[in-house]
């Protein structure tokens, strides 16, 4: 029977990890969840516990006293209004935690990150995205907190492991565009895509896709979940993820142009069939910067010359569209009618869906690595959208229409 620590239990990825355990009662006897408050219902092995992840590691030990377990999953993250910051709080967090833990069970930490490792928020990287790809750690870039966040855990393990008899290993894991639901959460990508489905519809409207023309028939990668759940609990007991990161999307890879008109059908819609011509008045374009990811590997790959910054561009900013006179009252009629969660649209991240459709670049993630090493797991990405829409449905958020 093994225990396990689940810290940021009630964000989208760390709920899952603690659902998943929580299926195997005779596997997992003791699951330690740990956040700052309690948002779900548990099986009684899940113990929940209060952390406050931005107090010392003193008085986090105070708070855990008596708390140890075989197996530690770091799912926490707090968004920061400059990489700056998230390099400074993030570390810190994990950092004071690893500090205020015994370790005299560990057998291995796994942390949780995201393709935030290759820079994908800073333009376009090689692909497909490799764990052996660079870390962009020169002066050109902003810091980067998931790679201070791994040193962080190295080091932790190292010193450990020179010092007592009880041997701890480490994972990361590198999920990108993450598709998932979590209660109170509106931080996600069907949240926001659902809203926009929905109050299009209820202004009568065709489903017109917001994002770059040039990334709707591009190529992405997405993370279910539940399936980066089901990875990380066979990770944990893989020797051979053992002091190694991996990729974990879902196995696809996939296009609007394929899933934008099956997000119509959901919500009982059509595609605008013109959608790309003409001005919408709502339009966005940010550039990212003269270089991107993929520049610090531009002379090897014989590409000097031809690497240019990458952009965002909107055909409608959901940020603006969100903001709108009528786009509010279709909202408050739908959810007055339907009984919606009526905060659920002023809390969406109008921001990160505008950032999620508006690159005009690909992201193609490998899974070969894990692949390799004995993972055989696979979901496919509309499924998981459309499985989330009924768990969004299920929760108020969402009209019951499909």
């Amino acid at each position: 029977m093994l225990t396990a620590i689940v810290v940021g239990a009630t964000g989208i990825l760390g709920r899952e990890i603690v659902k998943q355990l929580s299926q195997s009662p005779d596997k997992w006897k003791t699951i330690y969840a740990l956040s700052r408050s309690q948002k779900d219902e548990h099986p009684s092995q899940v113990v929940h516990k209060h952390i406050d992840l931005l107090s010392s590691a003193d008085q986090m030990a105070k708070d855990l006293e008596g708390i140890d377990a075989e197996y530690i999953f770091f799912a926490a993250y707090l968004q920061k209004d400059t990489e700056q910051e998230n390099w400074q709080v993030n570390g810190d967090m994990l950092h004071n935690f690893l500090h205020a833990i015994p370790h005299t069970k560990t057998r291995r930490i796994l942390l949780v990150t995201g393709c935030k490792q290759y820079g994908v928020h800073l333009g376009e990287a090689k692909n497909p995205m490799l764990e052996t790809d660079p870390w962009l750690r020169s002066h050109q870039f902003p810091p980067n907190f998931y790679y201070r966040q791994q040193d962080i855990l190295k080091s932790f393990c190292s010193e450990h492991n020179s010092q007592h008899s009880n041997k701890i290993t480490w994972t990361v894991t590198y999920p990108n565009d993450v598709i998932g639901f979590a209660q109170g959460n509106f931080m996600n990508l069907a949240t926001a895509l659902g809203l926009y489905a929905a109050v299009s519809k209820e202004l009568g409207q065709d489903l017109a896709f917001p994002g770059s023309a040039t990334f709707y028939t591009r190529f992405d990668s997405f993370t279910s979940s539940k399936l980066h759940a089901r990875f990380c609990e066979w990770a944990v007991t893989e020797p051979k993820a053992a002091d190694q990161a991996f990729n974990v999307v879902n196995g696809d890879v996939q296009s609007w142009m394929d899933m934008w008109p099956r997000l119509a059908r959901r919500f009982g819609m059509r595609v605008k069939q013109d959608q790309f011509v003409g001005e919408t008045g709502l339009e966005a374009r940010t550039e990212l910067g003269p270089t991107p990811p993929l520049g610090v590997l531009a002379e090897e790959a014989g590409l000097v010359g031809r690497v240019k910054g990458s952009v965002l561009e909107q055909r409608i900013s959901l940020v603006k569209w969100s903001q709108k006179k009528d786009v509010h009252e279709a909202w408050d009629r739908l959810a007055e009618r339907e009984g919606l969660q009526k905060d659920a649209f002023g809390k969406a991240t109008w921001a990160f869906l505008d950032f999620v459709l508006g690159r005009n670049y690909d992201l193609v993630v490998s899974m070969s690595k894990a692949r390799e090493a004995g993972w055989t797991g696979y979901q496919d990405t509309w499924k998981a959208i459309s499985d989330v829409f009924g768990e969004l449905e299920a929760a108020k958020v969402l009209p019951k229409i499909h």
